[in-house]
Order: structure tokens, then C-alpha cells, then sequence
């Protein structure tokens, strides 16, 4: 391995057993440390590289990882760059461990290169690194010229601080490590390095909450609602399907029994939270399986599989299984699944939630007791750059085809359906002239390629041509789909694309018009974007779902997600404002919490570690969230029919806009 050696880690060489023992036990001396200041909208100052090493490179062309040791107080968003010769480049980071030291090596290529296109948005921004979540949000540039290293904090939560004690440059990936002996996360799933509210702290503690929770919804008369969740109070033509209609200039979905139908609904419900973990670093997990916990086979794990690191060679992975210990300890050997998505449905009916939304549990909707929204799959857009499929294959329609006969084999008769999603935020949208250079930039033998070389031979390079290109397969691709799915599935509804951030050109929304039966989009803000929702009205005269949304906190050293809040209070107080006045737009028939649990302490597959969960990984509701749940699905009728004002209380310091700022 090449790399340039600071005195530190001279001294890892040299001395591994002085340095883990003085990291594990003291931890090593700060050279830096950076503070945030609550009081400020940005806070973080930048740090002179000869603090490190009086000889620091200022050209790194030849390296490829920026290895930093540091502790954080904080979970929250950082955002680290470095001057350079032709600007500042910078990426957001956050870490895992707060209050432990690490070690994490940072790929250079995050900033100096743009992000490799990739499907959707989240796959092309998110990275990930066993101890820290990388947001590819930033600015990149050729790393030449650099004297400093910057840290800053948009809008700090409160007063926090990271300490550096060694910055350097790699050839090779070092690998990352905890220097810390206590673990990280606990055998609940939570962060082991400090106390919050909430906490668990035994297994008869975590009992005695589940116990309270199971009484509350054996208690609980669902009345006033029809089969679906629909409102008895109006209804309509029944068709035996869910349809929309609009009455007296407002969109309603109808459900199949003919009633008005509002969809309030959540992503990723599935039995339990927490995670299944392969191969975590040493000191990342307490180990402690529950008394009698057998390990099922890998592909039987009720937990999503994050895998650290590659299991060494001719070793099997090595597996903590955070998930099916909690599900294992309330629902016992037997039956798990089914008792655990029977749970979701009860907390569902209970709070007032009647749709299953995206990336939710097959087996949940199987169970055929709630109305739920799911996505197509392989319809060709992996064939694709930048979430724009390669409509010019030879072999396009034919795979189209068959994703959708074997994407709507399985739901095509069930009257819980309410209808098809054909993609997730399109990381081409509002970026067309970007999607075009990927595309020049491929391989010559892509048929997307070759097609887009003619097009601007026949109509000339130019941006407006570069446009028309990207509008143009759009267009052949939803036509493609379009086409496929009435003829295997025409009696449920076309609820198109999850748009991401950004509406978008009014070419693309005219195409979605001839399409779709419902326009949707995921919309993060302090509230629903009222501009979007008109714009989106008027241009495609569709209905319109909200597919994700979210607020969270760092008060369990969680992530603070993409819209943060200063509290657990203040998630309620978001959740209110914002789902409230959506439902006051007369074309909003639906909106989609993301997501059902919090997601792992440390990161799921792409990095992203949110607090955003209506539950936590011990599997407990966050009561605030739930009440605030059950008083905005008793009031969405009214609020929508406009005989109801919505919930008006903006949560304080909220998802401050980005500033380009120091201090």
C-alpha cells in the first residue's frame, strides 16, 4: 500500500498494539476540534492541513482516500471539502458512532468526479462506508492546490463538536475501524454510547411496553370506515375497483365498493426494524441473541440485509440478526411473520392509516385485510442511464412486456390493489442535457447511444435538440408500459412515476397525461409544495399522491434525514402541518409516510440511517407520531371536502434552506 505516513499513523505501523490499546481505553489526543453553533444558520470553520503534517501534500492526484480519525457528538449532517485550485469541493457526511472514535477512509473520488449515473436518485447520491453516510450532494473539482480541509453544519440542532486526530491520504482503502470497547449499537438495536428518552434497557422493560401496546389495540372499534377504509359517508358508482373521479373540482379516490376514498399510507411496512447485519467490523453490535433464538437460513431473515464488509474467503458470513431477535422475543418460534404483519395491520386500522405503501412486505399485502399501492418490476429500467431506460433495444418492448405479465401475475385480481408504480425518482428529471452527455459518454454499442447520435445529426446539437431527445423516450418508454398493462392488468390504475425533487419540464408533465391515471410525486419540504400541486393541476389535469415524505430528529444518534426537526415534539408538529395541508389541495388524494421504521443505526444498504420511523427497532410506536397519525386521518375528509381548516403550526428551525456560508 502506498500512502503518505503522518506521524500517527507511523505509529499504528509501528506500535498496533500501543495505539488500539491507548484508542480503546483513552482515545486518541484531538489535533482539531470543530464546534457548532446552534445560534448560527452555518457553523464550522476550515482546518489548515499542516496542522496534521507540516509537509501535507497539496497535490492529491495520486490518492484515492482521505482517511480521518475523529469523534462527533452529533448525528447530524456534516458537510466536508477542501480548497483547491478551482473551487471548493465538498460532499455531506454523517457519522455513525457518535461519542466513539472511528477511523473512516473517504473515497476522493466523491469529490472530484460527479456521481456515476445510476438509477434513481437515492442509488447515485447515497455512499456508504461502514461508519459514515455520504451525500453526493456537494460540488467536485481536481483535487490540486489543497491547503485546508472544511467542516460545516447547517442550522446545528444544538451546541455540538467533531475532534480530529488524524487526517491523511491513501493509495489503497485502508479500511475503517472502531477504536472504541464499547459497542456501538445494542442487542435492541439502539445506540449503545449514551442515553436518550425512550430508551430500553432490559428485555422485561421491552415487554412490559409491548404488552401495553397490545392492550391498547385489542381496545381499539374501527367503525365509520367501509371495507377499504373508504368514508361511508359519500359514496359513489362501484365498480369493483378502486377508480378516481372528481366532484365539484375535487379528486377523490373511489374505492371498490363505491366509496370516497383519501389514501394515508406508509412505505416500508414490514415485520420488525433494526436490520439483518453481515460481517460487521469488530465493536459494532452487543451479540446477544435472546434465550432459545434459533437462526433461521439466510434467506428466511425478516430483517432488510446490510452487508459491511465480504466474508473472509472459504468463511461463511457472519451474521447479527437485530430484526429476528426483537421479532423472536414478542411473537415467539412460531408463525412470526404472519403475527408480526398482523401487528402492522392492527396498528394501521388503529391510527388510522389504510394503505400499504412502496417497498412494503409481499406477504402483508397477501394477508389481503388493506389496500396498498406496489411497484412494476423489470421493465427495463436497469437497461438504462441516469433512470432513463434504453427504449431502442431491439429487445425493449419484448422485456417490458414481460415484466408487467409477470409483475401483475400475482395482484392482477385483487380488489386491495389500488394501482402500479412504474418507477422511482428519476435522477434524469430537470437534468436532460446531464442524462445526454451520460449517454454520449457509454459505450458506442448502446442502441440509446447510437439512437441519440442520429437524433442530433437529423435536428442538430443543441440544448433544445438535447431535450427533445430525453422528452422522446420518456414518452416510448410510459407509452411501452402503458400499453403492456392495460392489456394484462386494465383494471388497475397507472399511478406513474415517483418524481423526485423538482417539478418537472411541462413536456414531461404532458406526457404524463396521456398515461397516467394519477400523477405522483415525493415531495420533501416543511410542507407540501403548493406551486407543484397547481402547476401539476393545470398542465395534466390528474389527481395527484405524495409517494414520501418525512421529518426526523438525531435525538438517538440517528440520522436527521433529508427534512430535519429539532424534536421528537416537533416531528408530530411536521407531520400535522404538512399532511393537513396537503389534503386542503383539491387534487391531493394521498400521501405516503417514509418509512415505517426507523432506519438501521448503522445505515442500510446505501448509508441512509434515518430517524424517520413511526416505530424504532425495538418495534414501540413513538406516541407523539402516533397521535399526531390518528388526529390528521380523523380530520383528512373534512379538510379535503373544505369543511375542515388544516392543522397550522409550522415546527420551529425546521429544514433550513443551504447556505453557502462559514460562519
Amino acid at each position: 500500500m502506498k500512502s503518505r505516513l503522518t506521524l500517527a499513523a507511523l505509529a499504528f505501523i509501528l506500535m498496533p498494539a500501543l495505539f488500539v490499546s491507548s484508542c480503546k481505553e483513552n482515545g486518541p489526543s484531538p489535533v482539531a476540534t470543530v464546534r457548532f453553533d446552534p445560534t448560527r444558520q452555518m457553523s464550522g470553520r476550515k482546518i489548515a492541513l499542516t496542522d496534521f503534517d507540516k509537509a501535507f501534500p497539496t497535490d492529491w492526484s495520486a490518492y484515492n482516500y482521505l482517511v480521518v480519525t475523529a469523534r462527533t457528538s452529533t448525528s447530524q449532517y456534516m458537510y466536508l471539502g477542501m480548497n483547491t485550485d478551482s473551487g471548493y469541493a465538498e460532499a455531506s457526511v454523517t457519522f455513525y458512532a457518535s461519542d466513539g472514535w472511528i477511523r473512516t477512509a473517504i473515497p476522493l473520488d466523491y469529490f472530484r468526479k460527479r456521481p456515476a449515473a445510476s438509477h434513481d436518485m437515492a442509488a447515485t447520491f447515497n455512499k456508504k462506508r461502514p461508519f459514515a453516510h455520504i451525500g453526493l450532494h456537494g460540488t467536485q473539482h481536481e483535487l490540486t492546490g489543497v491547503d485546508s480541509i472544511g467542516i460545516r453544519m447547517n442550522m446545528p440542532v444544538k451546541e455540538s463538536r467533531i475532534e480530529i486526530a488524524d487526517v491523511r491520504l491513501s493509495v489503497d482503502d485502508p479500511g475503517d475501524a472502531y477504536l472504541g470497547t464499547r459497542p456501538i449499537v445494542d442487542e435492541f438495536g439502539q445506540w449503545n454510547l449514551g442515553e436518550f428518552e425512550g430508551k430500553i434497557h432490559s428485555e422485561e422493560e421491552l415487554r412490559a411496553e409491548w404488552a401495553r401496546e397490545d392492550a391498547d389495540l385489542a381496545a381499539f372499534s374501527d367503525e365509520g370506515h367501509s371495507a377499504y377504509g373508504g368514508d361511508l359517508s359519500h359514496r359513489s358508482r362501484a365498480t369493483g375497483w378502486f377508480r378516481v373521479e372528481k366532484t365539484d373540482g375535487r379528486w377523490w379516490f373511489i374505492d371498490p365498493d363505491g366509496y370516497r376514498f383519501l389514501s394515508n399510507g406508509s412505505t416500508d411496512i414490514e415485520p420488525g426494524g433494526g436490520g439483518t447485519v453481515l460481517n460487521p467490523l469488530e465493536g459494532m453490535y452487543v451479540e446477544k441473541a435472546p434465550e432459545g433464538f434459533q437462526a433461521p437460513q439466510l434467506r428466511q431473515t425478516l430483517g432488510r440485509i446490510v452487508r459491511v464488509q465480504p466474508a473472509p474467503e472459504g468463511e461463511e458470513d457472519h451474521v447479527v440478526w437485530l430484526t429476528d431477535w426483537n421479532l423472536y422475543r414478542r411473537h415467539g418460534a412460531e408463525d412470526t411473520e404472519r403475527k408480526a404483519n398482523q401487528l402492522n395491520i392492527n396498528r394501521m386500522k388503529a391510527w388510522g392509516m389504510n394503505t400499504i405503501g412502496n417497498w412494503s412486505s409481499r406477504a402483508l399485502m397477501d394477508m389481503d385485510q388493506v389496500p396498498f399501492m406496489t411497484s412494476l418490476g423489470n421493465i427495463g429500467i436497469q437497461t438504462g442511464l441516469y433512470g432513463m431506460p434504453d427504449v431502442y433495444r431491439d429487445d425493449f418492448e419484448a422485456i417490458v412486456d414481460e415484466g408487467v405479465r409477470t409483475s401483475t401475475a400475482r395482484y392482477k385480481d385483487s380488489r386491495m390493489l389500488i394501482g402500479w408504480f412504474l418507477g422511482n425518482e428519476p435522477t434524469w428529471s430537470n437534468k436532460e442535457l446531464l442524462l445526454c452527455d451520460y449517454i454520449l459518454e457509454a459505450n458506442d454499442a448502446m442502441p440509446m447511444k447510437q439512437a441519440l447520435q442520429k437524433h442530433l445529426a437529423a435536428h442538430g446539437d443543441t440544448p433544445q435538440s438535447r431535450k427533445a431527445f430525453a422528452y422522446q423516450t420518456f414518452e416510448r418508454f410510459v407509452q411501452t408500459v402503458d400499453k403492456a398493462l392495460k392489456k394484462y392488468d386494465p383494471n388497475h390504475l397507472n399511478l406513474g412515476i415517483r418524481f423526485g425533487a423538482g417539478l418537472p419540464a411541462d413536456e414531461v408533465l404532458e406526457i404524463c397525461r396521456k398515461y397516467f391515471d394519477v400523477y405522483s410525486f415525493n415531495n420533501y419540504g416543511i410542507e407540501a409544495n403548493v406551486r407543484t400541486m397547481d402547476r401539476v393541476s393545470e398542465v395534466t389535469g390528474l389527481p395527484m399522491i405524495i409517494g414520501e415524505y418525512h421529518f426526523g430528529s438525531v435525538d438517538r444518534s440517528l440520522g436527521e434525514s433529508v427534512i430535519k426537526v429539532t424534536s421528537p415534539a416537533q416531528r408530530a408538529v411536521a407531520y400535522r402541518n404538512y399532511t393537513e395541508k396537503a389534503f386542503a389541495h383539491p387534487g391531493l388524494i394521498g400521501v405516503c409516510w417514509f418509512a415505517w421504521y426507523d432506519e438501521p443505526l448503522l445505515g442500510r444498504g446505501d448509508g441512509e440511517n434515518y430517524n424517520t420511523g413511526l416505530l424504532d427497532a425495538t418495534d414501540r410506536p413513538y406516541p407523539l407520531m402516533v397521535e399526531a397519525v390518528k388526529a390528521s386521518a380523523a380530520r383528512m375528509y373534512g379538510i379535503h371536502e373544505g369543511t375542515l381548516a388544516p392543522f397550522d403550526e409550522r415546527p420551529v428551525r425546521a429544514g433550513t434552506t443551504f447556505i453557502d456560508a462559514w460562519e
